[in-house]
């Protein structure tokens, strides 16, 4: 029963959490400008010398305030309290200091709509705030320092990146991944699926807040792929993107749909980038660049301010419940990330698991439908873009993928092993 209960608890998270990680990670998040005016009459372009303009732009100072709305099909998160905010204490989750850590937080964006103010200056300072009612979560980068601070809970979080991001490797990655509501960021990632399996064409042209911009369209080829198009409105002046809808390939409304509302691309105030907790803001350091902290010890994280110690060590990997193991399995369109649960062992809830854990069984018969193939036993997590199917074993293949092409990523990895 030791065992079973944290396998319990990761599974409460896992297939839900996993997919809409996923998914938010999958399409890029590219900040989108909502459409506004007619069609402006620009010089005609092809769909090669669009995605190279796209690649070769070099902006790298904006700000503005952008909107997202994320219609995927999931199930409310578990954990997830009004405001969106999944870093709440649970059960042996010691003090709770650590509310304010970015990782998990890229989740939050896979559903419902939010507000988000961008500023970026260089691949070494970016500020992004998601804004609610009552309460704002920020995420400053400046150099090597990384400041994420939640004022609904007053807990702040202080990364220290490698040495090496400072010098150059590894450049605009921050701890959670929040970077790439970034417009290069989420474009580059979209656009790494763009091979002979994609159509690409220019759609036209659109006043997309009062740029002039082309509209690139992507339509995937192959037949295991969920998503229908990507439209992107790419600045006619810069390349920097300016607008993104996905829509699934089962049609309705765009899945993803983001967009700023406002924008401007002269350079940020440098106080933008600068940060200082709050007084009797409660604080977790963390240093990711191998020095000792003062304690010896490296990586580490330790609580400070008026809470005492208590921050739990997670480490560089960003253990303490994150998946341990990831393999991509297929290119492009039709690829699926193959993940191991935490915990290992047989999953309640399938064949091999069902006498161990009942409430865990009833929880994924609610989630999830029984499927079959070459791999074994294990049940079938659907959204409207992004899939999961989680086999008796402990092991997740998610991507934005029909039921069908993740059975047979599962049995091809099954084969192979």
């Amino acid at each position: 029963m030791a065992r079973t209960r944290p396998m319990k608890k990761a599974l409460r998270y896992a297939v839900p959490a996993t997919v809409a990680g996923a998914a938010v990670a999958a399409v890029g998040l590219v900040p989108a400008l909502a459409s506004s005016g007619g069609s402006p009459d620009l010089p005609e372009i092809s769909a090669e010398e669009l995605v190279a303009k796209i690649a070769a732009s070099d902006t790298q100072q904006l700000s503005g305030t952008v909107r997202i709305t994320t219609d995927l099909g999931l199930p409310a998160l578990p954990g997830m309290g009004s405001g969106g905010h999944g870093g709440g204490k649970e059960e042996g989750d010691g003090d709770g200091a650590g509310n304010a850590d970015p990782r998990g937080r890229l989740a939050e964006l896979a559903s419902g709509s939010h507000t988000l103010r961008v500023a970026v200056d260089g691949p070494d300072r970016q500020r992004l705030s998601i804004v609610e009612k009552a309460a704002e979560y920020s995420l400053i980068r400046n150099g090597g320092d990384v400041w994420a601070y939640d004022s609904a809970t007053g807990t702040v979080h202080h990364t220290v990146l490698p040495r090496e991001a400072e010098r150059g490797a590894g450049r605009g990655e921050t701890p959670g991944g929040l970077e790439k509501a970034t417009p290069q960021k989420a474009a580059q990632e979209v656009l790494k699926a763009v091979d002979a399996t994609t159509s690409v064409t220019v759609d036209g042209t659109a006043k997309v807040a009062g740029q002039n911009a082309y509209q690139l369209l992507i339509e995937p080829k192959q037949p295991e792929s969920t998503v229908g198009s990507v439209r992107i409105a790419v600045d006619a002046d810069s390349g920097v993107p300016l607008k993104f809808t996905l829509t699934p390939k089962g049609g309705g409304k765009a899945a993803v749909d983001v967009g700023f509302t406002e924008v401007d691309f002269a350079k940020p105030d440098a106080g933008t980038f600068e940060f200082k907790p709050p007084k009797g803001a409660k604080v977790t350091e963390e240093r990711l660049d191998g020095a000792p902290n003062g304690s010896g010890e490296s990586p580490h994280k330790e609580g400070r301010g008026d809470h005492g110690k208590g921050g739990r060590g997670k480490g560089p990997d960003g253990a303490g419940g994150l998946p341990s193991g990831l393999e991509v399995i297929g290119e492009g369109w039709g690829s699926v990330a193959r993940i191991e649960l935490p915990g290992g062992g047989p999953v309640p809830g399938t064949d091999a698991g069902r006498e161990a854990a009942p409430e865990a069984r009833r929880l994924l018969d609610g989630l999830t439908e029984e499927v079959k193939g070459d791999f074994g036993t294990g049940r079938f997590f659907g959204t409207r873009l992004v899939n999961a199917l989680i086999t008796d074993d402990g092991t997740v293949y998610v991507g934005a993928v029909t039921r069908e092409g993740l059975v047979k990523a599962a049995g091809s990895a099954d084969a192979g092993r």
